[in-house]
């Protein structure tokens, strides 16, 4: 094995990054070694990228960034024992401490010490990546590189969906990104009765369509509020996932969701958000969700099983495909004024 590989870097403060030839990182102890083979772009990556306000404050350069993927075992560091060379993984990125209180009673996902791949330590995009043992999920041999590559927000789709008890419930799913895609196959595929979907984005909304949803309503042509009461006969819905997190779907789903309904809030505010909360929350007797990340390890078993049976296909989400090499085309694919993709997928 060479001793250098590619990595893309953030090497100091400010817009942009670079592709950069760094050494190959050793396993130690309890650490694993993954041969990256597809990892792809998300939200928090843009916005390193991009370096907002959010990541000026937690990005510590230099570091290589990029945290959603899948690879195969290189090496292995002493005391591993739950994977070996060879096998395929894909890599949780949430990193417990294992020792925290949340840890011991089984949250491992809101550890009081979490740290990040991709944030808080080196990440995925680059050829090698370096993870906890704790971090390997096995994967089936059979799930494409690219698929195996995008279960972590797959997984935030699958959380969400399944803390919220669709089956057999109206749903109205605030959002288009490709999470909220996601989140509308996963609904279909623990049979919600029906699937009511808003966002802005035309291609977005042709994504969420293809996944399975055909009640649709694009926000920037009318008020999401009136057409979803409308198409429930005045009732509202059972549950609402609101997967962007602005004042605006705040409102929206609390308005539109039914007197002992539930709310899920995935999407995160870029600030303080104002609520009713006598008249829109207590006086109807909601039950409020937050989702942060995925369950370890509860939610992989959950959507190994969608993935692994076919009850759920997320490859109309997946729109583009580049080598590593292409990173800053991905890059402005992903986050251009025009946003014209859902999952941008770099092969290495």
């Amino acid at each position: 094995m060479a001793d250098m590989m590619m990595a893309v870097r953030k090497i100091e403060s400010g817009p942009g990054a670079e592709i950069c030839e760094i050494p190959i990182p050793s396993p130690g102890p309890g650490e694993v070694l993954i041969k990256v083979r597809a990892t792809s772009i998300c939200g928090t990556d843009v916005h390193i990228y991009s370096w907002d306000e959010w990541s000026s404050n937690r990005i510590r350069p230099p570091m290589t960034f990029g945290h959603e993927c899948a690879g195969e075992v290189i090496e292995t560091g002493e005391g591993v024992k739950a994977v070996e060379p060879g096998d395929p993984v894909s890599a949780e990125t949430h990193i417990p401490c294992g020792r925290c209180y949340q840890c011991r009673t089984g949250d491992m996902h809101l550890c009081k010490n979490l740290v990040i791949l991709g944030v808080d330590v080196d990440g995925t995009f680059a050829e090698y990546v370096l993870v906890p043992e704790i971090c390997c999920w096995k994967n089936d041999p059979r799930l494409s590189w690219e698929i195996a590559s995008i279960q972590e927000p797959f997984g935030n789709a699958t959380y969400t969906v399944m803390e919220s008890s669709v089956s057999g419930k109206t749903v109205a799913i605030l959002g288009d990104g490709p999470i909220a895609a996601f989140a509308n196959g996963i609904a279909h595929a623990v049979g919600a009765a029906r699937v009511l979907c808003t966002g802005r984005n035309k291609v977005r909304l042709d994504i969420v369509k293809k996944m399975g949803t055909t009640e649709l309503f694009n926000v920037t042509r009318g008020d999401p509020v009136e057409w979803i009461m409308d198409n429930t006969g005045g009732d509202g819905v059972d549950v609402v996932l609101d997967m962007v997190g602005i004042q605006d779907t705040v409102t929206q789903g609390l308005e539109v969701v039914k007197r002992m309904g539930t709310y899920t809030a995935f999407g995160i505010p870029p600030g303080p958000v104002k609520v009713d909360l006598a008249e829109k929350i207590i006086f109807k007797g909601l039950r409020i969700i937050g989702i942060n990340g995925r369950k370890m390890f509860e939610t992989w078993y959950q959507m190994s099983h969608f993935l692994n049976e076919g009850l759920v296909d997320p490859t109309p989400v997946i729109t583009h495909r580049l080598p590593l090499t292409s990173f800053h085309e991905g890059m402005n694919i992903a986050h251009g004024e025009e946003i014209a993709c859902g999952k941008v997928v770099f092969i290495t």
